[in-house]
C-alpha cells in the first residue's frame, strides 16, 4: 500500500511551527496579550470555546490610538485595559507598559469589539496590518455566580509575518520578573555565574528540544579551597526520586547532604541526574574525537575558580529525556521540552552556577539539531509560585499548579502539601494523620478539598443531544436539579474519564470530569456531529468545592444552608440532587450544594467561588465544630474510596478498559437507552464476550497490595491489582483487582506476586465489592 507523504511525515504538535512566518499567543480569560505588527502582517484572533468577547486595541508607534493600520473602527471602552490599573497580573504590567509608552491612559482606551454570545467554538477574526502597530488582545469576563453558566474563556492568536523573523530573534517568554542577569548560551557552548543566596535561576530551552547540563558549587567554600558541588547520588537517595520536583522533593545536594538548590517551577517534567554531562570519550567512543562537549566546556569556565578539572562532570542535565527499559538499561530519546519551556531553581546558599546548550548532534539528546539556551537571575525579595506544568494538548499553552481557593486553610492545617492534578492538595493534616481523618469521615464527619474536579458548561439548544451522544447514562431522563453519574468512552469502549452530569436547565448542564482533555473531546464531538448550537465552556476556575462527608454531614449543613421557599430544603435532599441556596440565610453566599460524594457516606459537596472559599470553609468549619468535624486529605480519602468500590481513573480504568471491566456496569444501560452513544457498539461486543472484569480480593496477613501487583493462579498472570490498602473498620487488607473472567467466581484462592511476582506470593481470596456497605445504605439514608 501506498503511502502519502502527509502520512510518513512526523507529527511534532508543540514544537516551533514548520512556517517560520506563523506565531502564536495566548490570551488568558480575563487577560490581556501585546502583538507587535509591521506592514503586511496578518493578525488573526480564535475563540477556540466560543461565546467568549474579544477586546481588540490598535496602537500607533509614534503615540496614541493606532485603528487604522488594521482598518478596524472602535465600538466602545476597552474595559480589560480600563480595569487592568486595579489587576494588572504579570501580563497586565506589559500591557500598561506598552500604553505608556504611547502616552495612552488605560481609563481612556478604546477597542473594536468581536464575538459575543453568538460566537461558535472556533470562531476568529482576521486583519491585515497596512502599517506598524501594536495590538492589544483582551479576553473580558470576570466572576461567574454558581447558578450562572458565563465563565469567561481563552483566546488564541495567530501572527502571519510579511517578513519572518530570523531564528536566532525568536521570542523568549517575557521574563518572570526584573531580570538582574540576562544572557544567552549559545549552541555547543557553556557560560558560567554567580547567584546569591535566596535568588532565582530561569533556564529556558528556546527552541525546544534542547538539553542544558547545569553544575552549581558553594561559593563560600570555593573561596576556603572547599569544592563542594551537586551530588546526584545524594540527591536521589534524600529525595527519593529519580530527580527533584517541585514541592516536598524539590532540593539538590551536596555530597555533605547540604543542601545548594531548590527546583520551584518545572514546564517539562523530564530531566536526567543518572548520566554525565556529555565528554570527549562519549564522543570517541562513538567514533568522533574531537567533537565539542560539555565537560570540557565546563572546564573551561571553571577554571577562574580553581574548580579541578573532569573528564567528565557528575552535572543536572535538564530537558534530558533519559529512562531506564524493563530490562534496566538506560536509554535516551528526544527532550520533552517545547520553545519556551523552563526550570525555576532557587539558590539555597551563594553558588557559582554553569549552564551547557549542549552540543550531541550524533544521537536523539537533542533532537539531532543543538540550539540555544537562555539563562535568567532574579532577585529573591519576589517570591514565585511553586509549579509544575500541565498541557491538555501537545501544542496548548502550559499550565502552572494552582492553589485552591480553600488553600489558606488547608495549607495552615497541612506541610505536606502534593501536586494532584494541577492543584496543591493535603496528602495528609499535620494534626491527625490519615487514619484519624478516615475514622472521623466513617463515625462523625470530615470535610476534603475537592477542587481539581474540572468543571465545563455545556449549554444550548443542542446540550442535551451532545450529552446523550457522548456519555453512557441516559441524559434524556435526567430532571432539573438532579445529577447522574456516568461513564465517557470513546470509539472502542474505552473509557475516557468517568463524571458527573448536573442538569441545570432544559438546554443547561454542567459536566464535571476529573480531566482538562474531557472539555476538548465534548468539542470535538460536537463539531463532528454537526451540533453547531452546543457551548462547551471551562469554568473550573470559576468554581471550588468542598466535600463534607460522614454521618453528621446533613445535621452539620442544615444549620447553615438556606434555601429559598420553592426549592427544596437540604435536609430533603435527596441523593444525586442539589440544590441552589446560601450560608447563613436568604442573602449569604451563593452556593451549590449536591448530594454527592466519593467516601462511601452520607455526604455533600459544596461548589462556590473561589473569592467565597474562605468564607464558605469558615462557615464549614464552625458549624462543625460540635459534631467532631474533621480536615480530611488524600491518603484517607483513598482508603475511603477502596473500601467502597469507588473507582479511580489510571488505576481502575483508562482509555483501554471499558466500564464493565472497571466495575461500573451499572453506567451503561444498553437496554434503556434507545439513542445512540461514543461506544455503543463496542461496548455491546465487549459485553456480549467479556474477558476481564473488576474484582475485590481478601488478603491474608498484613501486607498490602500495591497498584500494579500481578495476580496468579499457579504460574500463569490472570489479574492485576489497580488499587489496595488495609481497611480500618474492616480490619483486613482489601484490594481491587481487574481479573479474567474465568477467575472472578467470589471464593477463588489466588496469590497476589510482589518483589518478581514468583519469589513472593501473599495469597488471597476473591470477594465480592464494595467490601464496606455493599447496599450503599449509608450514602442513602
Amino acid at each position: 500500500m501506498a503511502i502519502s507523504a502527509d502520512h510518513a511525515s512526523l507529527i511534532v504538535p508543540g514544537l516551533l511551527p514548520p512556517d517560520p512566518a506563523l506565531e502564536r499567543y495566548w490570551v488568558r480569560p480575563g487577560g490581556a496579550t501585546v502583538v507587535a505588527v509591521t506592514g503586511g502582517d496578518v493578525l488573526t484572533v480564535i475563540d477556540p470555546q466560543g461565546r467568549q468577547q474579544a477586546e481588540l486595541t490598535v496602537l500607533a508607534v509614534s503615540g496614541g490610538e493606532g485603528f487604522g493600520a488594521l482598518d478596524v473602527q472602535p465600538d466602545g471602552p476597552a474595559t480589560v485595559l480600563q480595569n487592568l490599573t486595579l489587576h494588572a497580573g504579570d501580563d497586565g504590567e506589559a500591557v500598561l507598559a506598552a500604553l505608556a509608552a504611547r502616552g495612552l491612559d488605560p481609563h481612556d482606551a478604546r477597542a473594536a469589539h468581536l464575538f459575543g454570545e453568538w460566537s461558535v467554538a472556533g470562531a476568529s477574526a482576521t486583519f491585515t496590518a497596512t502599517r506598524e502597530a501594536v495590538c492589544v488582545v483582551a479576553a473580558p469576563g470576570g466572576r461567574m455566580a454558581v447558578d450562572e453558566q458565563d465563565p469567561p474563556s481563552e483566546l488564541r492568536l495567530h501572527v502571519s509575518r510579511a517578513s519572518p523573523r530570523p531564528r536566532r530573534e525568536i521570542e523568549l517568554p517575557p521574563p518572570l520578573a526584573e531580570p538582574i542577569l540576562d544572557l544567552r548560551i549559545d549552541r555547543a557552548t557553556a557560560r558560567d555565574y554567580e547567584v546569591s543566596e535566596g535568588q532565582y535561576i530561569q533556564i529556558i530551552d528556546v527552541e525546544g528540544r534542547q538539553c542544558s547540563d547545569f553544575l552549581a558549587f558553594h561559593r563560600r567554600q570555593l573561596s576556603d579551597g572547599i569544592q563542594r558541588g551537586l551530588d546526584a547520588t545524594t540527591t536521589r537517595t534524600l529525595m527519593g526520586n529519580a530527580h527533584p520536583v517541585p514541592g516536598l522533593h524539590g532540593k539538590f545536594y551536596d555530597q555533605d547532604m547540604q543542601p545548594l538548590c531548590e527546583v520551584v517551577r518545572d514546564t517539562v517534567g523530564r530531566h536526567d541526574t543518572f548520566a554525565l554531562a556529555c565528554n570527549a570519550k562519549y564522543y570517541e567512543d562513538m567514533g568522533y574525537p574531537g567533537h565539542t562537549n560539555c565537560s570540557d566546556n565546563f572546564n573551561a569556565r571553571l577554571e577562574r575558580y580553581a574548580i579541578e578539572r573532569r573528564r567528565g562532570w557528575p552535572a543536572l542535565n535538564f530537558f534530558y529525556n533519559t529512562a531506564f527499559d524493563d530490562d534496566h538499561v538506560m536509554v535516551l530519546d528526544e527532550p520533552w521540552s517545547r520553545p519556551g519551556d523552563y526550570v525555576l531553581v532557587r539558590a539555597l546558599t551563594d553558588l557559582v552556577c554553569a549552564s551547557s546548550a549542549c552540543p550531541d548532534d550524533i544521537d536523539p539528546s537533542n533532537a539531532w539539531n543543538p540550539t540555544d539556551i537562555h539563562v535568567r537571575v532574579y532577585a529573591g525579595e519576589r517570591p514565585f509560585s511553586v509549579a509544575v506544568a500541565h498541557r491538555v494538548t501537545p501544542d496548548a499553552q502550559p499550565r502552572l499548579t494552582k492553589r485552591t481557593g480553600f488553600h489558606p486553610r488547608t495549607s495552615q492545617r497541612s506541610s505536606t502539601m502534593v501536586e494532584y492534578r494541577g492543584y496543591w492538595l493535603p496528602a495528609v493534616y499535620d494534626d491527625h494523620g490519615a487514619i484519624a481523618e478516615y475514622w472521623a469521615c466513617r463515625e462523625r464527619v470530615a470535610v476534603m478539598d475537592l477542587s481539581p474536579l474540572r468543571k465545563f458548561e455545556v449549554l444550548g439548544p443542542d446540550a442535551e443531544a451532545l450529552l446523550q451522544w457522548a456519555v453512557t447514562r441516559n441524559v434524556r431522563k435526567l430532571s432539573v436539579g438532579q445529577v447522574s453519574y456516568t461513564a465517557v468512552c470513546n470509539s472502542t469502549g474505552g473509557m475516557i474519564d468517568d463524571a458527573t452530569v448536573f442538569r441545570m436547565g432544559e438546554d443547561n448542564f454542567r459536566f464535571v470530569g476529573g480531566d482538562d482533555y474531557d472539555g476538548v473531546w465534548l468539542r470535538e464531538q460536537a463539531e463532528q456531529r454537526g451540533l453547531r448550537r452546543v457551548w462547551v465552556k471551562d469554568s473550573t476556575d470559576q468554581l471550588h468545592n468542598i466535600a463534607v462527608q460522614g454521618p453528621a454531614s446533613r445535621d452539620l449543613l442544615a444549620g447553615i444552608v438556606w434555601t429559598a421557599p420553592d426549592r427544596p430544603d437540604l435536609v430533603d435532599l435527596s441523593w444525586f440532587r442539589f440544590v441552589v441556596g446560601r450560608l447563613g440565610g436568604h442573602d449569604g453566599i451563593a452556593v451549590i450544594v449536591s448530594r454527592t460524594g466519593y467516601s462511601g457516606e452520607l455526604g455533600y459537596e459544596l461548589w462556590c467561588h473561589p473569592d467565597d472559599a474562605v468564607a464558605v470553609w469558615d462557615a464549614v468549619w464552625e458549624a462543625g465544630e460540635p459534631h467532631g468535624l474533621t480536615p480530611l486529605g488524600l491518603e484517607a480519602l483513598d482508603m475511603l474510596r477502596i473500601e467502597s468500590g469507588l473507582v479511580f481513573a489510571g488505576y481502575e480504568f483508562d482509555d483501554q478498559i471499558d466500564p464493565f471491566e472497571a466495575g461500573i456496569a451499572f453506567t451503561v444501560p444498553l437496554k434503556s437507552k434507545e439513542d445512540d452513544f461514543s461506544g455503543r457498539q463496542a461496548l455491546q461486543a465487549r459485553k456480549a464476550s467479556p474477558q476481564r472484569t473488576l474484582v475485590g480480593l481478601e488478603l491474608a496477613g498484613n501486607e498490602t497490595a500495591g497498584h500494579g501487583d500481578c495476580v496468579h493462579v499457579g504460574r500463569q498472570q490472570v489479574g492485576v491489582v489497580t488499587s489496595g490498602t488495609r481497611s480500618p473498620v474492616l480490619r483486613k487488607n482489601v484490594a481491587l483487582c481487574r481479573m479474567a473472567v474465568q477467575f472472578a467466581e467470589p471464593g477463588t484462592a489466588v496469590e497476589v506476586g510482589k518483589l518478581d511476582g514468583h519469589s513472593k506470593r501473599i495469597p488471597a481470596t476473591v470477594v465480592s465489592f464494595p467490601f464496606y456497605d455493599p447496599g450503599k445504605e449509608r450514602p442513602r439514608s
